[in-house]
């Protein structure tokens, strides 16, 4: 009886510990949430409280940031997307001063908040879709990978295109977000002696957050 009752007050030990980490994990994914979105308020781009609906109608709060890199994960790519945001801001300040910096924040909350928003796919398809494996389970090596049926369009190109359905974005924003992946992408050759300091704070914040902030490896090819 005693070896039973220990056994059940174990069980409820650990009940109480994974629902206490669950609370846990859904506070910080609330408040990576919080953050992003009310940085994106805070520019009062026209159009971006409309944006911010259809960001979370479309899962960017919940996706994951990768296939198997940085923040393979349930609710990765707004976690990355605060990364970016924060480091971005570090970066811009640290480099321009406060004075130039501020000249520029607005912008830099906008590319840094929405480089990656093409990742949630198109056309009512993720972009990320379960990396289920012949034994019926998903993959811990790479959780999720590219969704067949998504049409094959670059994540930097398709963030463009769902941001302008909603607000306007500068040429210098739409510059940054297109080529922010940098001369990693072979196609963003054309980048090369065309550099704007949105696009270099952008790059470094990204490159920054995905490979020393959040130890990926390296970002995940579009064909893969």
């Amino acid at each position: 009886m005693a070896a039973k009752k220990k056994d059940a007050a174990v069980a409820e030990a650990t009940t109480q510990d994974e629902i206490a980490k669950i609370s846990e994990q859904n506070a910080k994914e609330l408040d990576n949430k919080k953050y992003v979105v009310d940085r994106l308020l805070e520019t009062k781009r026209e159009g971006v409280e409309d944006l911010v609906d259809y960001m979370d109608e479309i899962g960017f709060f919940s996706a994951p940031c990768s296939g198997g890199n940085h923040l393979c994960c349930e609710f990765g790519l707004v976690h990355h997307t605060r990364n970016v945001i924060m480091a971005a801001e570090n970066i811009g300040y640290a480099l321009l001063g406060k004075q130039k910096y501020m000249e520029i924040r607005d912008s830099v909350t906008i590319a840094a908040a929405l480089h990656d928003l093409g990742k949630c796919g198109d056309y009512g398809k993720q972009m990320y879709v379960p990396n289920i494996l012949k034994s019926g389970k998903q993959s811990d090596a790479k959780p999720f990978k590219q969704n067949k049926a998504l049409l094959p369009l670059d994540h930097a190109t398709r963030s463009i295109k769902l941001a302008t359905l909603f607000i306007d974005l500068t040429e210098d924003e739409e510059f940054a977000i297109r080529y922010h992946d940098g001369l990693y992408e072979t196609a963003n050759y054309g980048v090369k002696n065309h550099e704007t300091a949105l696009y270099l704070i952008l790059h470094y914040a990204d490159l920054w957050s995905s490979r020393i902030t959040e130890g990926g490896q390296s970002e995940e090819r579009e064909d893969e």
